[in-house]
């Protein structure tokens, strides 16, 4: 895990760390002179950031939603913390873990997705759980849906979150179903599975949670009925 984090820089330090690149532009003082503007981020928040001198490399060579390494220093402006950067360079991967800029589920990913594993086995209509089956068993659906986040801002906003919502989901559908016997059991965790897996690939969250190009122009709602569709037509003899 990187150190120190945004969330500990509340006093005068000196530092040397890696933050994920929010926004750059270039400003003036009110005399007129170029700075850098930055805004700096991991997992805890962001941080403002300025480089006042020589700063004409890394303002060409760095941009939005890059990582970057950092020497500043933290000054307290207005009752708030900003750096003042010294240095700064693009990060390589290897330097780079992703948990350490994104918020993630505090739940284990892979026992969640074998509990989602095991409401299929639940599913008694040999079409649904066929349908379902072939979804989750398909490993490249599986390594997206471990890591999805289920929204960029508005619930389960972090990686892992979207496979937490749908387990959450399937458990509530079966509570629900055992109250209300007159309900399709099925057909709820079908639904509660299959219902959002347009996400893996309307969001994009390989640095910032943001929306794929298809994201935008299609919604993961046009895109899961596409994918659920798909998957239809190759069951043969799908009802």
């Amino acid at each position: 895990m990187k150190t120190p984090l945004v969330s500990d820089l509340n006093s005068e330090q000196n530092i040397t760390t890696f933050f994920l690149v929010c926004e750059k532009e270039i400003r003036s003082t009110r005399e007129g002179k170029p700075y850098l503007r930055l805004e700096l981020g991991d997992r805890t928040g962001t941080i403002e950031a300025r480089m006042w001198d020589q700063f004409e490399a890394a303002a060409k060579g760095i941009h939005r939603e890059d990582f970057v390494k950092v020497q500043a220093r933290v000054e307290i402006y207005k009752n708030r913390p900003q750096l003042s950067v010294i240095q700064v360079r693009l990060a390589k991967p290897e330097e780079i873990d992703l948990g350490d800029f994104l918020p993630q589920t505090k739940a284990d990913v892979r026992e969640l997705y074998a509990k989602l594993l095991e409401y299929t086995g639940l599913i008694s209509n040999p079409w649904l759980k066929k349908l379902v089956g072939g979804i989750l068993n398909d490993p490249a659906i599986a390594a997206k849906y471990k890591r999805a986040p289920a929204a960029k801002v508005m619930h389960h906003a972090y990686l892992g979150g979207l496979l937490e919502h749908v387990a959450s989901l399937c458990g509530l559908a079966k509570v629900v179903a055992a109250h209300y016997p007159e309900l399709d059991l099925d057909l709820l965790l079908t639904a509660a599975m299959l219902h959002d897996v347009g996400k893996l690939d309307e969001l994009c969250y390989e640095r910032a949670i943001g929306y794929t190009v298809e994201g935008h122009l299609l919604g993961h709602i046009v895109m899961e009925m596409e994918t659920v569709s798909r998957a239809i037509d190759a069951i043969e003899g799908f009802p």
